[in-house]
């Protein structure tokens, strides 16, 4: 970026006497700019015509001329990058922040929360980590789940934790409940203008079906068909009453068959890269229009330096607005997670069954959620699984010993590596080695060791449709063949498939309660902290209201505009 390098040998010219006026001559000023003496003239002519700074120059090789500043490097910089926001080159004007946190945390103020771009409200959201490329079928983190909803569309969709129409205006099940039928829209497009053809979704659900989630969350699955242009036909292999749940669920949101990037949601994807990532609202959407035109992310991890107290000091409690809003950000919403980070222990011949209980036990009386060294009010001790769904109380068994070691793998997010070395604290009092084997990611995809732990610690995220996602837990998160043996996770299933088979959604809660209520007493499963939700915001954006994710929907946020005042 021609500008950028401008920008920089100007402000190494600058920096020689910090804007005083300096005397010097071509040759010294082309060794601070690593240039040429003929380039350096140059840009002494360009600088002078911009009124960045004055040059007069003496007559004569090697003689020392008069240089004025009339611009620091920093108005230059917020100018530059003010010019390229106006322009729509936001990727160009995210070149020009690579500075120290404090020096960015000043440029940037102007910038963040919400602002009026070209007559579009745009709502810019610094974030503390690259995001990862949004493919619904490999998606673990909570911001590209979130992204991934206001981008792709699916059959269905969730509404105060309930499937509601989306791509398909309804669907109906047949008597036998082995056949269900899924009425399109008309006249739906993909963000490309492209008319969406029934084809193409029948295509792309088929390519779930047959993906390793797919056909987990989809076991009930036998067939999907075209019943009419208008109309999709899932044949069954056996009842499953959670199905416009499941095509409700990020995994099941429904991509372009030939080009994953295009969608049918309210935004579509117009910048992604490590550093920024933009999506806009498109006249082609199905359903009401968003009110907010773009959203930004600023992928910006300087500004998240806990010395300068800035912004979203965790990605749980998430900051929009400007540095120098920060004194006056409210907390808009707040909640405790439906998630949870739990604590699964391995049923084999290495810990009995009363051992695990014991163990349950001791950190139920310890209450090391409450000793961990976090900072207050980010997480909150785990007392049940959901509302209403209590935790039992183990039985002491102060004659059982525990093994002399014993194997912990655990993963992010950070809040576990704390709980870890608590927990290896707790059982060196009762002559217990715990080993810790951390692994940096955000489940247990793709990671071979599982087997050989004997405890294990993760993170439970729960969106929409609690119940639902839990029972989605059971079939496809890789905890579960692990800890349980093939015999025990067999009859996990299988009662998950009785559960799917009941009518009523009622039963199939008390259904689920009670099969976790079960793992839970056997000392299998127990959640340990849930975290505290979080969103703050300036007073000049409205439409903030945090759901499950930990988030807010981008759709409904909106910003005033300006007012002329004659």
């Amino acid at each position: 970026m021609r500008q950028l390098n401008r920008l920089n040998q100007f402000t190494r010219l600058w920096q020689h006497s910090r804007g005083a006026v300096q005397q010097t001559s071509v040759a010294e000023m082309a060794e601070r700019c690593f240039c040429s003496e003929r380039h350096v003239r140059t840009l002494l002519r360009q600088w002078q015509q911009n009124e960045w700074l004055d040059w007069q120059a003496q007559s004569g090789r090697g003689k020392r001329g008069t240089l004025r500043f009339l611009q620091n490097p920093e108005q230059l910089r917020s100018a530059l990058l003010q010019q390229q926001l106006d322009g729509g080159q936001t990727q160009h004007a995210l070149q020009l922040v690579q500075l120290a946190p404090e020096q960015l945390a000043h440029l940037l103020q102007p910038f963040m929360g919400g602002q009026w771009q070209n007559d579009a409200p745009t709502l810019r959201i610094p974030y503390y980590r690259p995001l990862d490329d949004i493919q619904p079928l490999s998606l673990d983190g909570r911001a590209e789940q979130h992204l991934a909803r206001h981008i792709y569309a699916g059959l269905t969709r969730f509404a105060d934790h309930q499937p509601v129409a989306d791509l398909a205006h309804h669907w109906v099940c047949g008597d036998n409940q082995k056949e269900w039928f899924f009425f399109l829209r008309p006249q739906l497009h993909w963000h490309s203008g492209e008319a969406i053809d029934a084809g193409q979704l029948q295509q792309q659900l088929q390519r779930i079906l047959q993906s390793e989630t797919g056909s987990k969350l989809l076991a009930s699955v036998k067939s999907i068909t075209l019943a009419h242009a208008l109309c999709l036909r899932f044949e069954l292999h056996c009842p499953d009453n959670w199905l416009a749940h499941r095509l409700a669920s990020v995994s099941c949101l429904l991509p372009h068959p030939q080009d994953e990037k295009l969608g049918a949601g309210p935004y579509r994807l117009s910048h992604f890269s490590p550093t920024l990532v933009r999506i806009e609202s498109h006249g082609w959407y199905h359903l009401q229009h968003p009110l907010m035109q773009a959203i930004e992310y600023w992928i910006t991890p300087q500004l998240f330096d806990s010395q300068l107290g800035t912004s979203c000091r965790h990605p749980v409690q998430i900051a929009i607005g400007a540095q120098h809003e920060l004194s006056r950000l409210r907390p808009v919403s707040n909640s405790i997670s439906l998630g949870f980070c739990y604590l699964a222990i391995r049923q084999s011949e290495a810990l009995s069954p009363a051992q695990a209980a014991k163990l349950m036990h001791l950190i139920q009386q310890a209450e090391m959620v409450a000793r961990l060294p976090l900072e207050e009010g980010l997480i909150t001790p785990g007392r049940e699984l959901l509302p209403g769904w209590p935790l039992p109380c183990w039985p002491e068994n102060p004659h059982i010993s525990l093994p002399a070691i014993l194997q912990l793998h655990y993963h992010l997010p950070v809040e576990l590596d704390a709980m870890a070395h608590q927990l290896q604290q707790l059982l060196a009092m009762h002559d217990c080695q715990l080993q810790l084997h951390f692994h940096p990611g955000k489940s247990w995809k793709n990671y071979n060791d599982l087997p050989s732990a004997d405890l294990i610690m993760g993170d439970r995220l729960i969106g929409d449709a609690p119940q639902f996602t839990l029972e989605s837990w059971l079939r496809l998160d890789s905890l579960w063949p692990a800890i349980l043996d093939a015999e025990q996770y067999r009859r996990l299933i299988a009662s998950l498939d009785q559960i799917q088979a009941l009518a009523q959604e009622s039963d199939r809660f008390d259904g689920l309660q009670h099969t976790f209520q079960q793992l839970m007493s056997d000392a299998v499963i127990t959640p340990l902290f849930n975290y505290r939700y979080q969103v703050s915001a300036p007073p000049g954006v409205e439409g903030i209201y945090l759901n499950s994710w930990g988030w807010f929907d981008f759709t409904r946020a909106w910003i005033p505009p300006p007012v002329m005042i004659e």
